[in-house]
């Protein structure tokens, strides 16, 4: 057992034993014993509190591997994100003004990841512990809208079917959509013939009794009653079966708000990474919009919408992968600004290519402040000023922080 202080949160800090060490579930500021295994540990004991520690919102804290900052009050623990966004741009050397963290209230989560597995017991549903592989079956869930907490035991009866290879391990890909929920369910053994007809339609009639809109496995359709449908700005867009959708729509409207202001006069617009239209739509209301994304299925679902929002500019969409393909600075000579909205992985290839163009305003919007800032620095390097910065807490009480970054020259 170690006496430790902590100096931020997660626990790094110094022990009575000399040394750093990472001590999950604790404050910045606290005294603590802990058990060390090396330079990790377990919270023993709260020895000195930080001022800063409040009551979790959830029975499942500390079990649960998600929400591990539910214990720190709000206005510290935001702060925190935003600095961990200036830290990040720091290490490429880069100093802007970083707006105060937009925060997402609870239980407005539209998209889940819910693991199932069998046993004695039924089915449990739920998310991994921490640390472990092993599954807490989830009761209750403070982040998730209330619709989807209220079909959690529809979607565990939902997930028995797919549990009878003993090798599949499925997770239910849950999201809320204005006609129901539409669910994606992956990890099912397939390498045996897959799923069984009489699996399916166990899995079809259980749907049909939980009213769920869809039931697709791996994107292939076991049951549809409504087609799930998303409003995206003044567009209602058909949600191709597990594409990605903005986890909460209040985040996704601020981040739209930001990008569509600094981009404002702009008369033809590069929406890069598109998806099924979270930005397009909203810039099509005020300028003519080029639309990449390498997901076919997502850009026949933009160009289906298109029709459903009357009095927009024109708006050309492509299925192009802008890592392979990228827009090139000839084509984006042609454009008075881009947007861009990467995965994970952030835009490298594209990012070159926008600093050749003659483009003067760009909008980056990113979930990886640590390859965002590496772009940055590209467009830094070509000219561009990073103006300001918009760190979005998108998904709550977990380390994960978003952003938006406007770009001029």
């Amino acid at each position: 057992m170690r006496e430790l202080k902590i100096d931020a949160v997660g626990g790094q800090g110094d022990g009575v034993a000399a040394g750093p060490a990472f001590v999950p579930l604790t404050l910045p500021g606290e005294r603590i014993t802990a058990r060390m295994e090396g330079q990790r540990g377990e919270l023993a004991e709260i020895l000195e509190a930080s001022p800063d520690r409040v009551d979790p919102a959830c029975k499942h804290f500390g079990h649960c591997g998600g929400c591990a900052l539910q214990h720190w009050d709000i206005a510290p623990y935001l702060d925190w994100k935003r600095e961990q966004v200036r830290l990040q741009l720091k290490r490429e050397r880069i100093e802007v003004e970083i707006l105060p963290t937009f925060a997402s209230p609870p239980a407005s989560r539209r998209r889940v990841a819910l693991h199932a597995r069998g046993g004695k017991g039924g089915v449990r549903l739920g998310f991994k512990e921490r640390r472990s592989w092993n599954l807490v079956k989830i009761e209750e869930c403070p982040v998730a809208h209330p619709k989807i907490v209220a079909a959690l035991p529809g979607l565990a009866r939902l997930a028995q079917p797919f549990l009878e290879h003993p090798k599949s391990a499925p997770t239910l890909h849950v999201t809320l959509t204005g006609t129901g929920l539409d669910i994606d369910v992956t990890g099912v053994e397939r390498k045996s013939g897959g799923l069984s007809a009489d699996a399916r339609v166990q899995a079809a009639m259980t749907a049909g009794e939980f009213d769920f809109a869809r039931v697709t496995l791996a994107g292939e359709t076991l049951y549809m009653a409504r087609q799930p449908l998303v409003k995206l700005g003044p567009a209602i867009v058909p949600l191709p079966a597990g594409s990605f959708l903005q986890a909460v729509p209040s985040a996704e409207q601020a981040m739209a708000e930001f990008a569509l202001a600094h981009v404002a006069g702009a008369a033809k617009v590069a929406d890069l990474f598109s998806g099924v239209g979270t930005f397009t739509f909203r810039l099509a209301q005020e300028a003519s919009v080029y639309a990449a994304d390498f997901a076919e299925p997502a850009i026949a679902a933009l160009k289906a919408a298109v029709g459903s929002a009357p009095g927009l500019k024109a708006i050309v969409a492509e299925a192009r992968d802008l890592t392979r393909r990228p827009m090139l600075s000839s084509e984006l000579d042609k454009m008075d600004a881009v947007v861009f909205d990467p995965p994970r992985a952030g835009a490298l290839e594209q990012t070159v290519e926008i600093a050749k163009s003659k483009v003067s305003r760009v909008v980056g919007v990113s979930c990886n402040p640590a390859t965002f800032a590496r772009d940055a620095g590209l467009l830094i390097d070509a000219g561009f000023k990073l103006e300001k910065v918009l760190p979005v807490d998108q998904f709550l009480w977990s380390p994960h922080i978003e952003l938006v970054g406007v770009f001029s020259r």
